[in-house]
């Protein structure tokens, strides 16, 4: 069950160096295109599909990408343009039985994240070494969070779901 949670495993932050940043940077850049290839030529059914017993269904892993997308964005912005701001967290497990989630197609979210992560990006390689050092406060985990390691995050993030999506494919035989 581990395995299908967490099929790249649990994010680990073990600091940035600047070769790292600029890996994470590029994932996040190729974030759309890996997901658009992953739902390719996908029917109803097959969106509808959970990637495991008790998990989301590949439409709604499409929906959270974009959810989390905008959250984290907006993050990053808060952080570059505020001293230390308290973030407001988003009940993921609530907003993915929404019916904007449940019922639209995924071309609706990957047009945002086609958006959001061309800006995201530009704002990612504009950013000095110095920037990955302002933090946020996440009150629900009760910590500061630098940039530097909420970069690593959100490539994680963006890799994690991607592959719940691209392992169903494999396992289905899709």
């Amino acid at each position: 069950m581990e395995q299908l949670r967490y099929p790249i495993g649990r994010y680990l932050f073990e600091g940035m160096n600047n070769a790292q940043r600029d890996k994470w940077i590029a994932e996040v850049e190729a974030l759309p295109g890996q997901l658009r290839a992953a739902l390719d030529g996908l029917d109803d059914g097959q969106l509808d599909t959970p990637y495991r017993t008790g998990g989301w269904t590949v439409r709604q892993v499409t929906h959270h990408l974009a959810d989390a997308g905008m959250n984290c964005f907006t993050r990053f912005k808060l952080a570059l343009t505020e001293n230390n701001p308290t973030i407001k967290p988003f009940e993921e497990a609530p907003w993915s039985q929404l019916p904007d989630v449940l019922k639209a197609p995924p071309e609706v979210s990957l047009t945002i994240i086609d958006g959001l992560y061309a800006r995201w990006s530009l704002l990612l390689r504009s950013m000095e070494r110095e920037h990955f050092e302002k933090e946020f406060y996440h009150p629900e985990r009760g910590m500061q969070m630098k940039l530097s390691y909420f970069l690593g995050f959100v490539a994680w993030h963006g890799r994690h779901h991607l592959a719940h999506i691209t392992n169903l494919r494999e396992r289905l035989e899709w």
